[in-house]
């Protein structure tokens, strides 16, 4: 499902035209997979990426590859993956670089960059604990 633009397009000084493929596990439960998309919008309003793209490895479409290709044919030339993961499991260290690879002999003028997971980023403590007063502020 593309995301609306509304970010002008852009080249950075390299010609080069840089999406975000955002990549979580999916869920058969819809409200989970729309926080990926909310995510994206985020991201779009700031203004980097002029090109945000969602994708998920199973249960849910559009899959990694049909991501990728999405931004492929968006006009990207270099594509950011982002694991939407908080650990480094199985999906991540294994199935997440063999989506990068697939892409990668599918669109060979194409780069395909593989970002580090969200994992224990020294922001999460920051998030963490917002959620931990959150969950103070919010008690019964």
């Amino acid at each position: 499902m593309p995301i609306p633009n509304p970010a002008p397009d852009r080249t950075d000084d390299n010609l080069q035209r840089t999406a975000v493929l955002l990549m979580a596990h999916g869920s058969r439960r819809a409200e989970a997979n729309d926080d990926l998309v909310k995510l994206a919008k985020f991201i779009l309003s700031r203004n980097e990426y002029d090109i945000v793209e969602v994708s998920y490895l199973e249960l849910v479409e559009p899959t990694i590859v049909n991501g990728g290709r999405t931004c492929v044919h968006r006009g990207a030339t270099r594509i950011l993956m982002l694991p939407y993961f908080l650990s480094a499991g199985v999906h991540v260290v294994n199935d997440l670089k063999q989506f990068r690879q697939d892409l990668a002999n599918e669109f060979p003028l194409v780069e395909f960059i593989l970002c580090p997971h969200l994992g224990l980023h020294p922001l999460m403590a920051d998030i963490v604990l917002a959620r931990l007063n959150e969950g103070l502020t919010t008690s019964t």
